[in-house]
């Protein structure tokens, strides 16, 4: 997921392919629609295999830009609601990270602790429910040398209640010291702390240069979880998404609704809450509805809402997992319904042109390190 912090902080940084039958998804008993949980991706060259969309847990626990700047028991219930109705459609695969909802990022309560208490009470329900968790670890100026990424790892297991996690990432790559990070993901995972290991926000230069490090350990680089969306195609354009497809590295797609701004949820009228005002203006959002009224039109011709079509233009793309974060049992059970159909080749390139028009409006100065 993003690069975040805070508010302040942030500024301070500022398988196959899917197939392309068209399937009618209003036929929701038809065996040709598959259940979000039936299809999963291997990521890039591990073992480690993930449902074809995950989770994004950003949100849970955070205060500096998420939930209105507040967090109280509604949140933590709606949050373990998404949780558990991700679970029930299939969805298995959870992103979080050190720094969401941490005292660092001025949050109010870990997101992998939530996490962990998720899955620690789902399981007392369904013993066998297997859950691949994915976090993070902070590139933080102080933070030097190999053996910094092990303790943090231990670190977030400790939150996470868990002896070892599925996908350990670099959350951004470091001012200083990446090689000595690079070599402490090497080295997490021959302690059998993770099965697989990736990187986030990393541009295509840095992306070969871990990919090559790992590799002179026996390791593959799995990952690069970056800012990918209909109207954020900067990853096409940076060589990033090609590296990845060279390479073997499964992109994980992070924002992929653009924080909301694709689910045709807002309007020029009905702009979103906290920052994301500040980023989807009303003069951004009126470029944007010619783009969301013909992803609604698209839609309707597979009985699926505007969220479901963006989510599943990105499952169309090779190699790509997205992310959505669900703040409740709503938006995860919508989530879900982005897998198991595939829009056609000729919609896909449809809306990439219709959305070419459009000029991206947020990034990270890591993609341009």
């Amino acid at each position: 997921m993003a690069l975040h912090f805070s508010s302040a902080c942030f500024s301070a940084l500022t398988l196959s392919k899917v197939p392309t039958v068209r399937a009618v998804a209003s036929d929701q008993s038809s065996t040709a629609v598959k259940t979000a949980g039936e299809e999963k991706l291997k990521l890039g060259g591990s073992e480690l295999k993930v449902t074809r969309l995950g989770i994004g847990a950003w949100s849970w626990g955070d205060t500096s830009y998420w939930n209105n700047f507040d967090w109280d028991d509604r949140k933590l219930k709606a949050a373990k609601s998404a949780f558990d109705a991700s679970i029930d459609s299939g969805i298995t695969f959870f992103d979080t990270a050190e720094v969401y909802g941490s005292k660092m990022s001025l949050g109010a309560i870990s997101s992998e602790t939530l996490l962990g208490r998720f899955i620690e009470e789902r399981k007392v329900k369904n013993p066998e429910v297997e859950v691949a968790v994915a976090t993070k670890y902070a590139a933080l100026p102080w933070r030097l040398g190999r053996e910094s990424v092990v303790s943090a790892l231990k670190d977030s297991l400790y939150r996470l209640g868990l002896s070892s996690v599925d996908l350990y990432q670099l959350h951004w790559p470091g001012i200083w010291g990446n090689e000595g990070y690079i070599d402490g993901l090497a080295d997490a995972v021959e302690q059998g702390l993770v099965k697989a290991v990736g990187v986030s926000n990393y541009s295509e230069k840095r992306l070969r240069s871990a990919y090559d490090q790992l590799k002179k350990r026996g390791i593959p680089l799995a990952s690069n979880q970056v800012n990918y969306s209909l109207i954020y195609r900067i990853p096409e354009e940076n060589g990033v998404k090609s590296a990845c497809e060279e390479l073997g590295i499964t992109l994980i797609a992070y924002s992929p609704l653009a924080q909301g701004a694709l689910t045709g949820k807002y309007t020029p009228n009905n702009t979103p809450s906290g920052p994301r005002g500040r980023i989807y203006t009303p003069e951004f959002l009126t470029k944007l509805q010619p783009l969301i009224n013909r992803i609604r039109e698209i839609g309707q011709g597979y009985g699926k809402t505007p969220t479901q079509v963006v989510l599943n233009w990105l499952i169309a793309q090779d190699n790509v997992v997205p992310i959505p974060g669900a703040r409740n049992a709503e938006q995860a059970t919508e989530f879900a319904g982005a897998v198991g159909w595939s829009l056609t080749n000729e919609e896909v390139e449809e809306l990439r042109s219709i959305a070419s028009e459009i000029k991206p409006v947020i990034g990270f100065p890591v993609e341009k390190l």
